[in-house]
């Protein structure tokens, strides 16, 4: 906080004596150790400073030779320069805020830069805007000068479609989780009308993926795919008839009803529990000696609890983020809270996006708020599939 470590004159910060900095945010004298500091200025990446700055006693001091201040950031993860006009030399068009390379515009001014101005009021923008539901853009877009920009869920363009005036359709709601694997709308048998499967003589169900030649009702169908789950077949494969056909077919995803899915004892480079153990039906059966959800824990450890304390601790000093415990050097986040994660506990996995009602549609793992997806999976939500064709 400034008012324990210096005062404001005039837009400018007087420091107290053994501090510095534009904000006085650096210590003179370093009570901490070389390797504790170089950790708290690590990125998500694991990368110091972002190979932008120069650790300074777990304060990140960002490269600014230039003298704009352009380069800032916790972990001098942000390039404000992408924020400048360079047709008039200024930042966001002198008609915004940049924070962390993006600019947010003053009322009135919209664009990249704020480079342009809009002829209609606040007021009147946010009317044209908001969906029938009373949303902006139907929470799938952003709103500009009374125009919504709807978000675009699949970079290579030939899978998925958010579209409308406000952008009240959403065609992946036509996609059954098992659909991904394919470009079929409805399931094959349907046609999509504004997220809606309209389906073909022969067919029901909300996706179109129910035979009406089947001698079960759709919704017993469905409750003998559920097993113990919510979804039908776990959300891992196509349940027809009340039998669930596994995806993807390549011996990882089993069970009657899918819910075996040995991709989760994986890290997102493909190591099985770590190296540690052996997985059973999406569980890791870790080795002696170690545990955790990956066996990533080592049981025991030559590390002083000091110096494992001190490793545990955030850069606010809180051993890990007050939601976990420390063992040999290593947070062990709390298990009662699921979302909690990161090297840290810092992390909540509940920001992670997520498709029919799966986190990461159930094909990547969640770091700190954002999916990594697997092998053959992109998209926010890991929800496109983008690998050879079965």
């Amino acid at each position: 906080n400034l008012s324990y470590r210096g005062y404001c004159d005039c837009g400018t910060c007087e420091c107290d004596e053994g501090w510095f900095g534009g904000t006085c945010q650096f210590q003179e004298e370093c009570r901490v150790s070389g390797k504790k500091s170089r950790e708290l200025c690590k990125n998500q990446q694991g990368v110091v400073c972002s190979n932008r700055g120069t650790c300074n006693c777990g304060s990140c001091m960002c490269d600014n030779d230039d003298g704009k201040s352009l380069v800032t950031g916790r972990f001098c993860e942000c390039d404000d320069s992408e924020c400048l006009d360079e047709d008039i030399g200024e930042v966001c068009g002198g008609h915004g805020q940049c924070y962390c390379g993006n600019c947010y515009c003053a009322a009135g001014w919209h664009g990249d830069k704020c480079e342009f101005q809009c002829d209609i009021s606040p007021w009147e923008s946010k009317r044209r805007c908001t969906s029938p539901d009373g949303k902006i853009c139907s929470n799938r877009g952003t709103c500009v000068c009374g125009e919504c920009t709807c978000y675009d869920v699949d970079p290579s363009g030939d899978w998925g479609d958010i579209h409308g005036d406000t952008c009240e359709c959403d065609e992946r709601n036509c996609h059954a989780t098992y659909d991904r694997y394919t470009d079929d709308f409805c399931s094959g048998h349907g046609q999509c009308n504004c997220g809606r499967c309209d389906c073909q003589e022969g067919w029901t169900g909300k996706k179109c993926d129910h035979p009406m030649s089947c001698l079960q009702s759709l919704e017993s169908s469905l409750k003998k795919c559920r097993g113990a789950s919510n979804l039908p077949c776990y959300g891992r494969g196509q349940c027809l008839c009340g039998h669930c056909s596994c995806h993807p077919p390549d011996s990882r995803v089993y069970g009657k009803n899918c819910e075996c899915d040995d991709r989760q004892c994986e890290d997102i480079t493909g190591d099985v529990c770590g190296g540690h153990g052996y997985c059973s039906c999406g569980r890791c059966i870790c080795e002696e000696g170690w545990f955790g959800k990956l066996c990533q824990f080592p049981r025991s450890c030559n590390m002083s609890d000091a110096l494992s304390k001190e490793v545990c601790e955030s850069d606010d000093g809180v051993l890990c983020s007050g939601k976990g415990s420390c063992h040999c050097g290593k947070c062990i986040c709390s298990p009662k809270d699921w979302w909690v994660s990161g090297e840290y506990c810092e992390c909540d996995d509940r920001e992670c996006d997520k498709h029919d009602g799966l986190i990461c549609t159930g094909n990547g793992v969640c770091n700190c708020g954002n999916c990594d997806c697997w092998d053959g999976w992109t998209g926010n939500a890991c929800e496109i599939w983008v690998g050879a064709e079965y």
